[in-house]
């Protein structure tokens, strides 16, 4: 029993230590050109450009060495940040490469709008705006997105056909002409959208991973998994598109409080349970379509090429699901061979091993991998992702250890794997309603 609470422990405070994995979100540039000059709205983390954080790769400040310092620029009022960010003007200006026809534009930081002191938690939103003298005669611009300032979606305004592109850090845009028209194709915008909705699942989408393992760790079988997944499908793709297409508009005090409790069912259901409930597929579509309104507020923030809304949208959707299947697929590599011991088809001495190298491997990359780079490409720190799969595996070896009980498997891995998510989307629930 110590050693199940050991276990059961890591998964709680490694998951926990990534609560804020919507933390960072995207800068959003709406460009316009028009009568020789353009003009740029940057919507984008002030806070951490004011501190110098490079936000390339990261995904919660919360992981990185100047957590403290943008917290405490957080608490700044308004026209305090507002203050130092003009004071750095030039400096962000010159770091947003604009050229016109191959020449370079010089940007000018004009004004600053920044959002009033909420919950310092989250970022708060800093509009920058910026202009610039386009040389005679130029018809197409590319923008080059700083790299430490993240990712970016840029946007044009004011034509037909706009350009709309999700920038990677330091990545530079296809070329956006400037009378319009430079819009992606049908396939370029389904292409184009299947990896953002890839990265809103991993690492991004903490909490729809967690719901998605609650529903692996109810009963990992094709069949069991087949329904529950594609009532969750049928159902967050529905309010995905309505949200997108602003038909349904929930507020995200609402939505993300009911997804934290989603988590806590299905978790909780798992301990409950000896196996699939009639009423299960029902209740995740249920939970399904709450989840879509997530995935809608996400698109909200930095909406889908208006000329390709549907090839985006269904790229999106793609990526989701493809991001989901992922982790499905990692949790299962992980539980195979406890699953075969389970049933008597597979050697326990030889699973105890394999599982026992295993956890040793995970930990060993955890801190072997952990450093700048991991962060930067991940998001957060490598024991935050490779510390609950050496709990897993442990787990897997725990069920070895004692095949020869009745359900080894449901009770030394299903069940504490199932507790410590409930008990992360219940310290969820009550972050998001009360704290």
């Amino acid at each position: 029993m110590r050693r199940f609470l050991s276990f059961l422990a890591a998964f709680v405070v490694l998951a926990a230590s990534a609560v804020h994995a919507h933390e960072v979100r995207p800068a959003i540039a709406d460009l316009t050109a028009e009568d020789g000059a353009l003009s740029m709205t940057v919507t984008m983390n002030g806070e951490a450009a004011v501190a110098g954080l490079d936000l390339e790769g990261v995904e919660d400040t919360n992981a990185t060495e100047l957590s403290a310092e943008v917290d405490d620029l957080r608490q700044l009022p308004p026209e305090e940040l507002a203050a130092r960010i003009e004071g750095m003007g030039d400096d962000i200006a010159n770091r947003i490469s604009v050229t016109a026809d191959g020449a370079e534009v010089p940007l000018a930081l004009e004004a600053v709008e920044v959002g009033p002191v909420g919950n310092t938690e989250l970022p708060r939103d800093t509009v920058l705006t910026f202009s610039g003298d386009l040389p005679r005669a130029a018809t197409e611009l590319r923008v080059t997105w700083p790299a430490e300032y993240g990712q970016a979606v840029l946007r044009q305004q004011g034509v037909d056909e706009p350009y709309t592109g999700y920038l990677d850090p330091g990545q530079q845009s296809d070329a956006i002409a400037l009378s319009g028209g430079g819009a992606d194709s049908a396939f370029g915008a389904f292409a184009r959208y299947i990896p953002v909705g890839f990265e809103h699942i991993v690492p991004m989408g903490l909490d729809h991973i967690l719901f998605v393992l609650g529903l692996f760790f109810l009963a990992p079988r094709v069949r069991a998994l087949l329904w529950q997944v594609s009532a969750f499908t049928a159902a967050h793709t529905v309010t995905l598109a309505a949200g997108a297409l602003g038909v349904v508009s929930v507020p995200a005090s609402v939505v993300e409080p009911i997804i934290a409790a989603s988590i806590v069912y299905v978790a909780v259901e798992n301990i409950l349970s000896r196996g699939l409930s009639p009423w299960r597929p029902a209740v995740v579509f249920v939970f399904g379509l709450l989840h879509g309104l997530g995935f809608a507020s996400v698109l909200q923030e930095f909406g889908l090429p208006q000329s390709q809304f549907v090839p985006a949208l269904l790229g999106f959707n793609v990526g989701v699901e493809v991001g989901q299947l992922f982790v499905i697929a990692v949790a299962f590599l992980i539980v195979a061979y406890a699953l075969k011991v389970d049933r008597l088809d597979a050697d326990p001495r030889r699973a105890q091993i394999v599982y026992g190298i295993l956890t040793l491997a995970f930990v060993a990359l955890a801190f072997g991998l952990n450093g700048t780079a991991f962060v930067e490409t991940m998001g957060a720190s490598a024991p935050v992702f490779l510390v609950p799969m050496a709990a897993l595996a442990a787990l897997c070896g725990l069920a070895a250890f004692n095949v020869d009980k009745l359900n080894a498997y449901r009770v030394y891995v299903a069940t504490p794997a199932s507790a410590a998510i409930a008990l992360v989307g219940g310290y969820w629930f009550v972050e998001r309603v009360f704290l």
